[in-house]
């Protein structure tokens, strides 16, 4: 861990909500939960964040906002947050990937990466 450096984990899980979906009409709703992990040795608070969503049909999404679920977290070193979130795609799968942006305590600002992930309805890949 170093001492007077920030450094942002990104960690997701998601998942198809059926009840929320209506595939006929070209609607697939999925939610996904990011854990925030500060594992530097500075606190940092996330600003705002950009997200790039494609679906299979290969249309994009671009979501820029201030802070996530309308709060900037402060995370101290060691400390984690957790939130829940949807997006919408027309077809049954597609991919999310984005940044973070985040200030350190200390005034330096950078980008925590979000690393792509899938969404996909259960049994649309093998």
């Amino acid at each position: 861990m170093e001492e007077n450096r920030a450094s942002i984990r990104v960690q997701v899980s998601t998942a198809y909500v059926d009840e929320q979906s209506e595939p006929s009409s070209g609607r697939y709703v999925f939610a996904y939960t990011i854990t925030i992990s500060n594992n530097g040795g500075i606190a940092a608070r996330l600003k705002s964040r950009h997200w790039i969503i494609t679906d299979a049909n290969g249309k994009v999404q671009e979501v820029n906002g201030d802070g996530v679920v309308g709060e900037q977290p402060h995370l101290k070193p060691g400390e984690q947050f957790r939130y829940s979130s949807g997006a919408v795609l027309e077809t049954p799968v597609g991919a999310m990937q984005g940044l973070y942006r985040m200030e350190a305590d200390n005034g330096d600002r950078f980008d925590a990466p979000i690393p792509p992930f899938t969404l996909a309805v259960p049994g649309m890949l093998h």
